[in-house]
C-alpha cells in the first residue's frame, strides 16, 4: 500500500488541503485495492485558515515514511515557509519520496532546494514572486502542472485537482483516475502543459490611464484592430502607447488584444454551438485556421478539445 502524507502547518488554506484529502484520503478500495494509506502530518496545534482546528495524524518528522508527500498552498506566500516544514520536506525527498506541491506550496519546495535548475509552476498571481525569490527556479506561469518524476508542482486552485488526479493516473492507471474524477464531478484529464485559462484582466479603476481604451477595444474584438487604431483612440503615439501598455499590463498592445480574442473564443466555445469558423469571425481572427493556430499556441489545446473539456460530450453540452 502506497503511503501519501499531507504536510501541513498552521494557517494552511482550505481549498487545496480539502482536494488532497478527498482524492487520497477517502477510501476508494472499491476501485482498486489497496487504495492509499493517508496521513496528515503537522503540529497538533495546526489550524485550517483562521476558522477550523485540524486533526493531524503524526508530526512532520513522519514525512520521511511516505512514498508521496503533498505540500498544499502556503498560509503566507509572501513570507518565508516554516523552517521545520522545509526541512521535513527536504528529508522526505532525500529518503526517496515523490514530492508534489499544490498552488503556492511550490515556495516550500523551492526553499528546500528541490526546484533548483528545474521548471516549475504555481498560481499565476504568485509566479513572478516565486521567480524573484528563487532565481534558480525556472518558473512557468502558463501551465497547469509540471512533472519531473520525483518532484511535481501545480498551478492554483482547480489545477491542484489536475495534479492530484495525475498522480492517481500514474499510480493506478487512467481508468481508476477517470472514475475518481467522475465521482468528484471534474474533468477526467487536463494535460499539464495546458494553459491556466486566465486572461489579462481589465483595470478595475474607472480613472485608470488605459481603462477607457481597453473597454472600447473589448467591445470591438470582432474588428481587425491595429496598434495604430488603439493609439489614435487613446490620443497617443504608437510608441508612447506601447510604453504605457507595458508599464501597466506587462504586455504589448497586440499581445493583450490577442489574449482578449482568445478569451472571447473560450467563452463562445463554452456557451454556444457556433462553429470554429463562426467564432473566428466573431473574435477578429478571420479564419478557423488562424484561430486554431493562435488558440493552440496560447491555450495549449485545440478549440475542439477545449470545448469537449469544458462542456462535456453529452447532448446539449451538459457538463
Amino acid at each position: 500500500m502506497s503511503l501519501v502524507a499531507l504536510a501541513v502547518t498552521s494557517g494552511v488554506p482550505h481549498f487545496e488541503l480539502a482536494m488532497a484529502c478527498d482524492v487520497f484520503g477517502v477510501d476508494r478500495s472499491d476501485l482498486v485495492d489497496p487504495w492509499y494509506e493517508f496521513l496528515v502530518c503537522g503540529p497538533d496545534t495546526a489550524a485550517v485558515g483562521d476558522r477550523f482546528r485540524l486533526r493531524t495524524d503524526a508530526g512532520l518528522d513522519q514525512l520521511v515514511r511516505a512514498d508521496t508527500v503533498i505540500v498544499p498552498a502556503c498560509a503566507d506566500a509572501d513570507g518565508d515557509p516554516p523552517a521545520d516544514l522545509v526541512d521535513a520536506v527536504r528529508a522526505a525527498h532525500e529518503a526517496g519520496a515523490r514530492v508534489a506541491s499544490l498552488c503556492t506550496g511550490a515556495f516550500v519546495l523551492a526553499a528546500a532546494g528541490l526546484l533548483d535548475g528545474r521548471r516549475a509552476t504555481t498560481h499565476w498571481l504568485h509566479a513572478a514572486a516565486l521567480a524573484a525569490k528563487y532565481p534558480r527556479v525556472e518558473v512557468d506561469p502558463d501551465v497547469l502542472y509540471v512533472d519531473h518524476g520525483s518532484v511535481l508542482t501545480s498551478a492554483g486552485k482547480a489545477a491542484a485537482m489536475d495534479l492530484c488526479l495525475h498522480l492517481v493516473r500514474l499510480d493506478h492507471g487512467a481508468a481508476v483516475a477517470n472514475q475518481v474524477a467522475r465521482r468528484l464531478v471534474v474533468p477526467p484529464h487536463r494535460a499539464g502543459g495546458q494553459a491556466q485559462f486566465v486572461a489579462t484582466p481589465l483595470p478595475e479603476r474607472p480613472d485608470h490611464p488605459l481603462g477607457a481604451l481597453l473597454t472600447w477595444a473589448m467591445g470591438r474584438l470582432d474588428q481587425p484592430l491595429t496598434v495604430e487604431d488603439l493609439a489614435r483612440r487613446a490620443n497617443m503615439s504608437s510608441r508612447h502607447l506601447a510604453r504605457v501598455f507595458h508599464d501597466i499590463t506587462g504586455s504589448t498592445p497586440l499581445r493583450w488584444l490577442l489574449t482578449q480574442r482568445i478569451h472571447r473564443a473560450q467563452e463562445l466555445l463554452e456557451t454556444t454551438e457556433d462553429t470554429v469558423g463562426a467564432i473566428a469571425a466573431a473574435t477578429g481572427m478571420g479564419t478557423a485556421t488562424t484561430l486554431r493556430r493562435h488558440f493552440n499556441r496560447t491555450v495549449g489545446v485545440s478549440p475542439d478539445a477545449y470545448r469537449r473539456t469544458f462542456r462535456g460530450a453529452r447532448p446539449g453540452g451538459a457538463a
